[in-house]
């Protein structure tokens, strides 16, 4: 069970904490604060940059303290939250399915990490160190 809870833990955490570099500095074909601001503007979030900057930070953040198992709880309450809001800005007026740009993937992720916190991080986590 340990194990695969790292695997869960590192798989999502560290694909969060990626997600949170393209807004941040524009890594991995990310657009950098300014161009994910941009977006958030268009889709009604003000102000643009200091969102994405947050949302960056919460996905960097949350990621990383999810892989390593650290604070998992708040961990996931991060991942959690962005989930809801890109499900509530971007992803819920398409419906379910994520073949239409629906929520499918983000309920799996928020339901991981959901999860993960109910149970907590396992054997192989900082949090279990201490």
């Amino acid at each position: 069970m340990a194990l695969g809870l790292l695997i869960i833990r590192l798989i999502i955490g560290l694909t969060f904490a990626a997600h949170g570099t393209q807004k941040l500095f524009g890594w991995f074909g990310g657009y950098g604060p300014k161009g994910t601001g941009g977006f958030f503007e268009s889709i009604g979030i003000k102000p643009g940059v200091a969102m994405a900057v947050l949302a960056g930070l919460a996905e960097l953040l949350g990621g990383l303290l999810f892989a390593v198992g650290l604070w998992t709880f708040i961990g996931a309450v991060l991942i959690v939250l962005t989930m809801i809001m890109a499900m509530v800005k971007v992803h819920g007026k398409n419906g379910f399915w994520s073949t239409s740009g629906g929520i499918e993937y983000n309920l799996v992720l928020l339901a991981v990490a959901v999860g993960v916190a109910l149970i907590g991080a396992g054997e192989y986590s900082i949090d279990s160190l201490l």
